[in-house]
């Protein structure tokens, strides 16, 4: 699986867990020279707090469109030190 924003792969991997409709992809697997700072919170009631990335890809900043849960809930387990995308980042096989 890929997931494309603005033209550019930010993340590839074989290897994703899908919860909600969302691939989750292995942390590693985020190139993290599209990544930048966002102190974004939300929180789900059965993952626990979620924190965020940006995506900055060719000049442009794509806000908290990257999301993963530092500490999930037991029931949650499956999505540790993983990473999903959002807000027009693209999941292609």
């Amino acid at each position: 699986m890929k997931a494309v924003w603005n033209g550019v792969v930010v993340a590839e991997s074989d290897d994703t867990v899908v919860v909600e409709g969302n691939h989750y992809f292995p942390a590693d697997a985020l190139r993290r020279e599209y990544v930048t700072f966002s102190n974004h919170r939300t929180s789900c009631p059965w993952k626990g707090q979620a924190s965020y990335y940006s995506l900055i890809v060719n000049g442009e900043l794509n806000p908290e469109a990257v999301w993963y849960y530092p500490d999930p809930k037991p029931e949650a387990q499956m999505v540790k030190d993983r990473v999903a995308f959002w807000k027009g980042v693209q999941i292609e096989d």
